[in-house]
């Protein structure tokens, strides 16, 4: 009896250990996740969610701004203990969670909003949810008393990640959790773009939804079961799941197959639209006992078309079948068979089904270099603003203050250029991270309290060409290499304390007590030249203006009225000349039914498909409030297709410019986009090499035209596979013409205008001069020569060169043009007409315009090139055809290693 308390205390511990090692356990599963819950206080541990064993701790230290709240008590039976608390943002617009990632990592995302009517005014809010730069989705709660869920599964681009919520209108945004789940790097691989959850099916009657820790990845699965044609199989024995994907056993042990043995299967489901991009993981595994004579063969069908044939699963061992490629379905109405082969005793079978649409995240994030230099800065001086949440520069509406950002194309990261913190009530000495910043070109630390003294890295930083340390507290002697760096603007007035040696600098004293530094460096005769220069030039322009003020406005006119940002108000703009084919805003709605068929979206905003006199198809692209462009590239556009005409130039139909109203009228070009044949969004099969040559000659005949046939002549400014467009017979012929400018003087040889296009396809030489002419369209035409050759997006960061003409150049130095051309061809092109197509974009790319071929010559030289490949007789494919080696190769399959 003695004993008893020892022995109690020895089971007590006994207990405890293990209770402890198998916390350690479910501590080990969850290594690598990041689990939320927003609003928890950093005074409160993290716990463990009762339902899934999850650890959840507090978003404190991953984000900077925001107040917590709580869910209701009427809410709170409905939901976990995660979803109780929650973040919300009533100041700013752009609120951000920080989070340290593995670089290059897929991980599936998820974030809960759960409403609970926590602040008592019954307002379910709406807003934006941001991945770094780009927009996710847009949550609208609203009618979604039970919340909603938003999950991505995105491959990570550097080691931190945001996830932004983005005020829209009145609403306040809010969050209850955040998880993040790292998955294996094999799984969930897109040609491009990210995997935005649309659905993922268990087929079972359990009716049970399984999560963690059943699934590994916390991927959450919910039952589905048609009983009027199915039948379910199940098994008690264990399944092999080992590859990769993981899907939990209670998922794999049970299966759906027709009730019928002679019945297809079928599942059908609808996108939000005919362009929406996909991708389809099927899980199949042979959990039935089969017989001797038993087979189970079948082939996997979307939408009718073979995607996989004679497959067979295997006996309790996962098998994942998935398109390697986006697919989409006309319509937008998907059809998924399996139907069994004539050799198959059984019908078909599957397990499990994930859908995923595409969601493209063009926009990259700043230099990396750049964002870890600015957060030291931040960190520093201990900066707070609500705006320096997020990447610093993009999206541009959401820049933070005091800064200013410049990338040379959409394959760069931005750099920040400007850093203005005066007047920020900054103390200590001047932040060694500005260093960092070597792209900086102008800096502005004045009317702070900094002490120390100038370093002497400013000097260093090659790109810095004006310093402002005015009105501070500094001291000691200006670095000598900082006073003889040519080009540099240095203001130090204010500075009592600093001594600047040699007489370099100019000292005021008010009592003799007080000294002010001012050194600007350039020199001063440079100066005066240039003020004489800006007083002729100032003359010259007034002169100009009052003998042109009642002059007819044309394309390439100077009498734009311009604003501080660089946009054109539109109060400012004259009006059309031309008002021929002036449609009203009423007619636009009757033509186009009430913007009832969306054709597309690009810019300028909205296309629609519009008829006109009842039997005339149209293209309506209506100009939305929110474009980067506006009434100046409107009405260039609408001036420039008024008074040309080409059979490979999209003809003009009419426009719209009622108030806020605008609108161009098109021709319809049935076929869309070169790009969209080139992606196979279309569906169908691949372009052959006849019929790309046959659409960039026409293309290049309508380019052509705009430089020679062209009275003044006009420079495009934005060729790319998105304007070339085809008609019903695959006519191509080039659209877009709102940045084009024309040479108002005959014989002038180049424009001196602001950088504009397409980052990819934009010249280096006119972005690096503002120097414009035909040959800027050469580089781009060279650049859609090699799109329609390799098949290749313009920029492509997983390349051994991102760009495609350095990657091409890279490739060509091996000397086999099978490495260039899109494979998907499978060798049917005559090679020498290749290699003369290769060789032509390759010299429209030459670095210097003058050595780029006229459109002339290169219109020449395709039709050379097409010639070749005419003569060769070939085996080219009907473009309506499909050969049963492209449908057989859309699928990729993952599969369990077999025994050795």
């Amino acid at each position: 009896m003695e004993r008893q308390p020892q022995s109690l205390l020895l089971c007590a511990l006994i207990f405890i250990s293990f209770f402890a090692l198998l916390h350690l356990i479910e501590a080990q599963d969850q290594q690598g996740f990041i689990s939320l819950d927003c609003g928890l206080s950093p005074n409160e541990l993290p716990y463990n969610d009762p339902l899934t064993g999850l650890t959840y701790s507090t978003d404190d230290g991953f984000v900077q701004s925001g107040k917590t709240g709580k869910i209701q008590k009427e809410f709170e039976a409905i939901f976990s203990k995660p979803a109780l608390k929650l973040r919300y943002f009533p100041d700013g617009v752009r609120n951000c969670y920080t989070v340290n990632v593995t670089q290059g990592t897929n991980y599936l995302i998820k974030a809960v909003f759960v409403y609970g009517n926590y602040d008592g005014l019954n307002n379910y809010p709406s807003f934006d949810l941001y991945l770094g730069p780009n927009l996710w989705s847009t949550v609208d709660m609203n009618g979604r008393a039970n919340g909603t869920i938003e999950e991505i599964i995105h491959k990570t681009t550097s080691n931190t990640l945001q996830v932004c919520l983005v005020k829209t209108g009145t609403s306040t945004p809010m969050i209850n959790t955040l998880e993040l789940r790292p998955l294996n790097k094999n799984t969930y691989n897109t040609q491009s773009g990210s995997l935005k959850y649309f659905f993922r099916y268990y087929f079972s009657t359990s009716g049970r939804n399984i999560r963690y820790p059943n699934d590994v990845n916390d991927r959450k699965w919910y039952p589905f079961f048609d009983s009027k044609e199915w039948t379910e199989v199940t098994t008690d024995l264990n399944v092999n799941t080992s590859n990769g994907y993981q899907l939990p056993q209670i998922v794999m042990s049970s299966a759906s197959t027709p009730i019928s043995t002679f019945a297809p299967w079928n599942f059908t489901w609808l996108l939000p639209s005919s362009t929406t991009q996909f991708y389809i993981y099927l899980h199949f595994a042979e959990i039935q006992t089969l017989r001797s004579l038993d087979t189970r063969e079948f082939n996997v069908t979307l939408n009718g078309k073979l995607a996989y044939a004679r497959y067979s699963p295997r006996t309790l061992a996962m098998e994942t079948i998935f398109y390697s490629t986006p697919q989409q379905c006309e319509g937008g109405k998907c059809i998924l068979e399996l139907k069994k082969t004539p050799k198959s005793t059984l019908p078909p079978l599957v397990n499990a089904l994930e859908l995923f649409t595409v969601i493209d995240f063009p926009q990259l994030e700043t230099n990396q270099d750049d964002v870890v230099a600015i957060k030291g800065i931040q960190n520093t001086y201990g900066l707070s603003r609500i705006s320096w949440q997020g990447d610093p520069c993009v999206p541009k509406q959401f820049l933070w203050d005091g800064l200013n950002c410049q990338s040379a194309d959409i394959s760069t990261p931005p750099t920040i250029t400007f850093l203005n913190l005066s007047s920020s009530h900054l103390t200590g000495i001047i932040a060694p991270h500005i260093q960092n910043l070597i792209h900086l070109q102008e800096l502005d630390l004045s009317d702070n309290n900094l002490t120390g003294g100038v370093p002497e890295f400013l000097a260093t930083m090659k790109s810095l060409l004006v310093i402002n340390l005015s009105g501070n507290n500094l001291n000691g002697s200006v670095p000598q290499t900082l006073l003889q760096k040519k080009g540099l603007k240095l203001s130090l007035e204010g500075n009592s304390n600093l001594i600047c040696p040699d007489g370099l600098c100019v000292n005021k004293a008010g009592n003799g007590s007080s000294k002010k530094t001012s050194v600007v460096i350039p020199v001063a005769a440079s100066v005066a030249f240039v003020v004489v220069l800006g007083s002729a030039l100032a003359f010259f322009f007034v002169f100009k203006k009052k003998n042109t003020s009642n002059s007819e406005v044309t394309l390439g006119s100077s009498s734009y009225t311009q604003v501080s940002d660089d946009r054109t108000t539109r109060s400012s703009e004259p009006a059309i000349v031309t008002k021929n084919r002036r449609f009203t805003y009423s007619e636009v709605v009757t033509m186009t039914n009430n913007f009832e068929r969306v054709l597309g979206k690009g810019g300028f905003g909205m296309v629609y498909h519009g008829t006109v006199n009842g039997n005339e198809q149209v293209a309506v692209k209506m100009l939305s409030h929110s474009s980067s462009q506006g009434y100046k590239e409107f009405k260039a556009e609408v001036e420039l297709l008024l008074r040309v005409h080409h059979k490979n130039l999209v003809g003009l139909v009419g426009y719209c410019d009622e108030g806020e109203n605008l609108a161009l009228i098109y021709e319809y070009m049935a076929n869309g986009d070169l790009r969209e044949h080139m992606s196979g969004k279309r569906g169908g099969s691949i372009l052959n090499w006849e019929t790309r040559l046959k659409i960039v000659v026409e293309s290049a005949q309508g380019l052509e035209y705009l430089h020679n046939g062209c009275k003044p002549p006009m420079v495009h400014r934005d060729v790319k596979t998105t304007n070339i467009l085809l008609n019903e017979h695959f006519q191509a012929k080039l659209a877009d013409f709102g940045l084009s400018r024309s040479f108002p003087i005959e014989g002038e040889t180049h424009v001196s205008t602001v950088v504009a296009g397409t980052p990819g396809y934009l010249d280096p030489e006119y972005y690096r001069t503002n120097w414009l002419n035909e040959k800027s369209d050469v580089y781009s035409f060279g650049i859609v020569l090699l799109e329609i050759i390799t098949n290749q997006p313009v920029i492509n960061q997983s390349r051994e060169r991102a760009h495609i003409a350095e990657w091409v150049g890279v490739m060509l130095t091996k000397g086999d043009i099978k490495n260039i051309m899109d494979p998907k061809l499978y060798g049917d092109y005559d090679n020498g007409s290749v290699w003369r197509a290769v060789e032509l974009a390759m010299s429209c790319l030459n670095p210097s315009s003058s050595r780029r071929p006229t459109m002339s010559q290169v219109v020449i030289e395709l039709n050379e090139c097409l010639a070749n490949e005419n003569s060769r007789g070939g085996t080219s494919q009907n473009m309506n055809s499909q050969s049963s080696i492209d449908v057989s190769m859309n699928f990729d399959i993952e599969t369990t290693p077999g025994a050795r």
